[in-house]
């Protein structure tokens, strides 16, 4: 697959915005990309999903922190989001954060963290996502998830008024919900979207066939800046070693699927899950 599309994008000058819906799926799965598209465009990484929440964790929220090896998941945010200041800066890029709560703290309407009774023994009653295995990865988006969905389809139509430029989003390989909830915010947007193959995900997951069935694109793939794009992965430091247990960050080319035209805006789903 040549890359032709997609260095004619960069080419033209116009504003990239890549989609980010934690705080290093940019880098992770666009890196290469956005290192050379910052020579030509302004370009800019939104990352939706950078807080955290009180305890009582579920046990997934759990699993995680001794992955990442910490105890408290909004200092472990707020390292998070140091890091990515710290990349985005070495990158070149601007860069945003949204503040919306990761998906593995995420409480259902916004609830308030409850530390008796039922909910404080069995905190996953409370949340959008009781599992990561069950519901997290599943490919769908909660129905509690609904005003996310369209606050976050608000917010990039906002990152490009003008229609003009390119949005990089998730294609939600993996199935993780907030990785499939930007990509549904993005296709609602109304904007020129491009979707990115997510890595590592797609390492050993491929794309879900009812989503790029039902769309016209052009799949080209990139592969100039991987070795700039692994250092700047190693940034991520509170990740890199639960990503990446060997060691080892693979060389593996870019994906991107891009649209022969802006599509029309879908109807939002009623959503599935929990």
């Amino acid at each position: 697959m040549a890359h032709d599309s997609l260095t004619a994008e960069i080419a033209s000058g116009h504003p990239l915005v890549a989609l980010s819906p934690h705080l290093d799926d940019g880098v992770l799965s666009c890196g290469a990309l956005l290192l050379r598209a910052r020579l030509r465009a302004p370009v800019t990484v939104v990352s939706f999903f950078t807080e955290a929440a009180p305890p009582p964790y579920t046990l997934s929220g759990r699993q995680y922190l001794r992955q990442t090896r910490a105890s408290d998941a909004e200092a472990l945010y707020a390292s998070r989001r140091d890091e990515d200041r710290a990349v985005m800066t070495e990158l070149g890029a601007a860069w945003r954060h949204f503040g919306l709560v990761d998906g593995l703290f995420r409480r259902k309407d916004g609830r308030a963290p409850r530390s008796g009774g039922l909910a404080g023994r069995l905190p996953e009653i409370d949340h959008v996502y009781p599992t990561y295995r069950l519901h997290l990865s599943r490919g769908r988006v909660s129905r509690h998830d609904a005003g996310t969905v369209r606050a976050v389809a608000d917010a990039i139509a906002a990152l490009l008024p003008s229609g003009r430029g390119l949005v990089l989003a998730p294609l939600g390989v993996g199935g993780h919900a907030d990785h499939v909830l930007v990509r549904t915010a993005a296709e609602l947007s109304g904007r020129r979207v491009a979707y990115y193959s997510d890595f590592p995900y797609n390492l050993r997951s491929g794309p879900d066939a009812s989503f790029t069935g039902r769309h016209a694109f052009t799949a080209c793939a990139w592969e100039d800046g991987l070795a700039e794009k692994r250092e700047l992965i190693r940034g991520y430091r509170t990740q890199a070693d639960a990503l990446f247990p060997q060691g080892s960050i693979p060389l593996v080319p870019e994906v991107f699927l891009l649209p022969a035209s802006v599509p029309a805006a879908p109807t939002p789903p009623r959503g599935g899950g929990p």
